[in-house]
């Protein structure tokens, strides 16, 4: 959700009760959708897919991999067939598509075997995927401070103009 979306949504929001046990994600998705479980993604990894070169298959392959990542310390292993029947593409689709990741140095493949030395699903280190997304940081923040001070400065001139978007900004380089 851009910034302006936020900021006007929590202006229209009732305030929230301190009795209510729901949160924004339960208000918004459902309580049993969200008890099922979920995936925390930075907002630059989708505000940024541009400029991280990455066309939506490869996104969505590596959203795929973020899901099962719930620890810091401890890598994602989602079998390549786990994620081609999600996506409905095949083995080999998701394996070529995850060796761009890694030539693209967002993913690294690392090999997983069981104790008696039989392979098993990779282990994914998404940590080059993390530098670069703070990488962008700075520049994303900046330009989301710029967005912010056009729609103020419009604002004041009694204009409001339709979208001054940071991602926009940002993405344009």
């Amino acid at each position: 959700m851009s910034e302006q979306n936020q900021e006007e949504s929590a202006e229209l929001a009732p305030a929230i009760s301190k009795k209510s046990n729901m949160t924004e994600a339960d208000k918004k998705w459902g309580k049993k959708v969200m008890d099922y479980g979920f995936c925390i993604i930075p907002s630059i990894l989708l505000q940024a897919q541009r400029r991280l070169n990455l066309n939506s298959t490869q996104l969505t392959v590596l959203l795929q991999i973020a899901d099962h990542w719930w620890h810091a310390d401890a890598k994602p292993f989602p079998g390549k067939a786990e994620i081609a029947f999600r996506l409905d593409i095949s083995e080999r689709q998701v394996q070529r598509i995850i060796a761009d990741l890694e030539k693209a140095g967002l993913v690294k493949r690392e090999e997983r075997h069981s104790k008696n030395r039989g392979r098993l699903s990779n282990y994914y280190n998404l940590d080059g995927l993390a530098k670069k997304l703070k990488e962008f940081e700075p520049e994303f923040r900046e330009a989301k401070e710029q967005a912010r001070k056009a729609q103020k400065a419009a604002a004041s001139r009694g204009w409001r103009p339709s979208r001054i978007t940071a991602a926009g900004a940002a993405g344009a380089n």
